[in-house]
């Protein structure tokens, strides 16, 4: 069909996709150094901000080098880290690891508790005010490639797609946004990414890519138990052996917290169900304490790269550069990678400029790939490169001592353990149904913890019914014939969502139904799913969650 349709196009120096930390900051950087290239940031949210969830502890540094003069702008980041906390949870209660052992970069003294989503939007304000163009709205669905095989720019704005994939009465092509280079700013997993690294091989000799899966939701709390600026981390139960993870509670301004969960999705029992775990979460006493008497008023959910230094996949390919966590720019024991999502649109949009300066355009942007790896992007994630690989291999408590030692050896230059190997994909790592016990999750009580549905209400999270699904399977007989019997067909579970449910009915086959409505844009299915039969792909127009204030 697309090769029968004909779209306008419009020419630009340089296409980004994805309005995130990176993309913006590659956005601003550019229109810093030269005010009269042309620059356009494509965005599949229905605002700016409307898909970016994130903890968030802002280490500063990436903002700091890209706009010096931030704290007098107006933006909103206001509240700073005074009082920072971690703690191992036992089912009644908790042990406080002191700070003192922990190494330096641990550090979350002059980091800042912010809503992602609101400085995005005051960056996109930033941004505008230069004479960038921005479009929210327009899911870029397709790449467009140069007769040189080099990624010339992207297909935005298609609409009007029938349920079964046909050009409806309303439908519109969308355009061709063509650029000399084209950043993907995507976020984890993103669909044009994922095709651009499999396309180019770029991840020929690295690690797999790990992930987690981080939910979220958003409290008011009892201002007499609301401590502005405290920062406490948690480790150990309720996952105890299952899973790795841990949570975060950041208490920011007028008597909110952000309570987080994070399991990461290279967990071997189908049976875990990562949601109710962290519903579980919040009933432990040090937790339901804090709770009591307040009310949660938003919710959501995403994946996080978390494979660091070892999985990075090689940055350019020709006419593309991969930006902040589209390559996987997180440091996992910080919890933070918005500042280098930051510093590596700053690093592309510096190469680019300069590439483009010398007459070039669709090739690749090594220039890039040397400042990620080689700057400040690198230093931060080589220190703690052996922390995920030990923690995989050895469990918490081990990974807590050898991969503090490590942190500290390398704080000085030092290499003891050289760099780990990540070993299995998340979704290999998913073993057989009939080796592991199923787990009994206690029913939300609807006051602490909620259902699914419930709770999906509160992301806010809307799709054209009449859409084709952005959710497709490779083959459609797998879940049933593969995943039910030999995993219990894990897609039931690991969505935080309820996109995914096995229907049987008396008296008839059982059957696999996609609820694609209530996606919100996390991509653990296109992850964990153990057969690796979803496929994550762009809705059209501005569908999925709108985050708030996340």
């Amino acid at each position: 069909m697309s090769q029968q349709i004909v779209r306008e196009s419009m020419d630009y120096d340089v296409v980004i996709v994805g309005a995130g930390p990176s993309g913006l900051a590659a956005a601003i950087r550019l229109k810093q150094l030269d005010s009269n290239l042309s620059v356009v940031v494509m965005e599949k949210g229905s605002e700016v901000g409307a898909h970016i969830l994130s903890g968030a502890v802002l280490d500063p540094s990436g903002l700091d080098a890209l706009l010096p003069d931030w704290r007098s702008m107006g933006a909103p980041i206001k509240t700073k880290v005074h009082e920072d906390n971690f703690y191992i949870l036992g089912p009644a209660g908790q042990m406080r690891i002191p700070n003192w052992p922990m190494p330096p970069l641990m550090n979350n003294h002059g980091n800042f508790i912010v809503s992602m989503a609101n400085v995005c939007r005051w960056m996109a304000g930033v941004a505008e005010g230069m004479g960038v163009e921005i479009f929210p709205g327009m899911a870029c669905s397709q790449l467009v490639y140069g007769d040189q095989g080099q990624v010339s720019g992207v297909v935005a704005g298609e609409m009007g797609l029938g349920a079964d994939g046909a050009p409806g009465p309303n439908y519109e092509p969308g355009m061709e946004l063509r650029g000399k280079y084209v950043f993907l700013s995507e976020g984890v997993r993103g669909s044009l990414a994922k095709e651009v690294i499999a396309k180019y091989d770029l991840s020929a000799g690295k690690d797999p890519q790990k992930f987690g899966l981080g939910m979220k939701e958003i409290w008011e709390i009892d201002p007499a138990k609301h401590h502005e600026g405290r920062v406490t981390h948690t480790m150990g139960w309720p996952l105890g052996s299952n899973a790795g993870g841990g949570s975060f509670i950041y208490h920011l301004e007028k008597n909110q917290v952000y309570v987080g969960f994070v399991v990461h999705l290279n967990y071997q029992n189908p049976h875990l169900y990562p949601y109710m775990e962290f519903q579980r979460f919040k009933h432990h006493p040090m937790v339901a304490d804090l709770l009591k008497g307040g009310k949660r008023v938003a919710y959501g959910a995403r994946a996080i790269s978390e494979g660091g230094w070892q999985s990075i996949p090689k940055m350019v390919a020709p006419g593309v550069a991969l930006l902040g966590c589209t390559a996987g720019l997180v440091n996992v024991p910080r919890i933070k990678g918005n500042h280098n999502a930051m510093l590596s649109g700053k690093a592309a949009a510096e190469a680019a400029f300069a590439a483009i300066g010398a007459g070039r355009s669709g090739d690749e942007l090594a220039e890039y790939e040397v400042e990620v790896r080689g700057g400040a992007i690198g230093r931060d994630l080589k220190k703690v490169r052996n922390v995920k690989p030990l923690w995989s291999k050895f469990g918490l408590v081990a990974s807590l001592f050898a991969g503090g030692a490590d942190m500290w050896a390398n704080t000085f230059g030092l290499t003891i353990l050289g760099t780990l190997k990540h070993g299995k994909s998340d979704a290999q790592a998913t073993g057989k149904a009939r080796d592991f016990a199923p787990i009994d999750y206690p029913k939300p009580d609807g006051v602490l913890s909620f259902d699914r549905l419930t709770n999906v209400a509160f992301s806010f999270t809307n799709h054209d019914e009449a859409q084709p699904a952005h959710l497709r399977l490779k083959d459609a007989s797998i879940p049933i014939s593969v995943n039910l019997p030999d995993y219990a067909e894990p897609a039931q579970r690991y969505c935080p969502a309820g996109v995914y449910e096995v229907i049987a009915e008396a008296g008839k086959e059982p059957r696999f139904q996609i609820n694609f409505q209530n996606c919100v844009h996390c991509k653990t299915c296109d992850i964990k799913d153990p057969s690796q039969n979803i496929t994550w792909t762009t809705p059209m127009g501005g569908g999925g969650p709108n985050y708030p204030n996340m």
